[in-house]
């Protein structure tokens, strides 16, 4: 990827997160932000959503660098595991979930509180990540199931870590959407970006040779 895409793909990425987080934060404490509504104060909504914007670039920060971190991870556990870096994803896959579930129901249930709310949380994840995983599939190929499957449960849920700590219910809502949502860009997104980028240095090649000049040789686009 070129410069100027990447710095495109960065931006969008963040105001997603901003914008998702603002509407999201409006929601969740819709009793909160209420009044201010109700009396059309303007100042107080703005500020409102100035704060949660900001917070939202903080989360689409995060996002972004798991991204990029998982990129890295994959090309190294192709070149280790080979074809066994599918399974090896599946069996993380299965203790992210596993530990998703058991340590936040031993650290913070209540007593004769039952174990289906923390099982439903990692069950929903799930889901979304088996729906984001199957469009991936659709747009390149079968083989690209497993990664994307794995990178929207399993890294997430990392990035996702300091809420879980803090096991706030508001906290964790305002950061797991904007984090799944970033997630779900950049991973269906990023092959758009690359093609662009693509056609950009063979457009530049073209100019080069029509005006004589030597052109570099092209770099091949890396299939995500």
């Amino acid at each position: 990827m070129n410069t100027r895409n990447w710095v495109k793909f960065f931006i969008t990425t963040l105001c997603i997160g901003g914008a998702v987080t603002v509407l999201t934060g409006f929601i969740i404490r819709w009793k909160d932000f209420r009044p201010f509504f109700q009396s059309f104060d303007v100042l107080e909504i703005l500020s409102s959503a100035f704060w949660l914007f900001c917070i939202g670039l903080l989360f689409s920060a995060v996002s972004q660098m798991g991204f990029f971190a998982y990129l890295t991870l994959h090309r190294i556990g192709l070149g280790i595991f080979r074809s066994l870096w599918n399974p090896v994803q599946i069996l993380f896959l299965a203790f992210a979930l596993f530990d998703l579930v058991y340590f936040r129901y031993r650290l913070f249930a209540a007593e004769n509180e039952g174990i289906f709310p923390y099982l439903a949380v990692a069950l929903l994840i799930l889901l979304y990540g088996i729906l984001v995983a199957y469009f991936k599939m659709k747009q390149s190929d079968k083989e690209t199931f497993v990664p994307a499957l794995f990178f929207m449960v399993v890294v997430t849920v990392i990035e996702w870590l300091p809420a879980l700590r803090n096991n706030d219910p508001n906290w964790l809502q305002l950061m797991i959407y904007p984090l799944l949502v970033c997630n779900t860009y950049q991973l269906l997104s990023l092959p758009a970006y690359l093609e662009r980028s693509q056609k950009e240095r063979e457009e530049r090649k073209k100019r080069k040779e029509g005006s004589g000049m030597k052109p570099l040789p092209p770099k091949k686009a890396q299939k995500v």
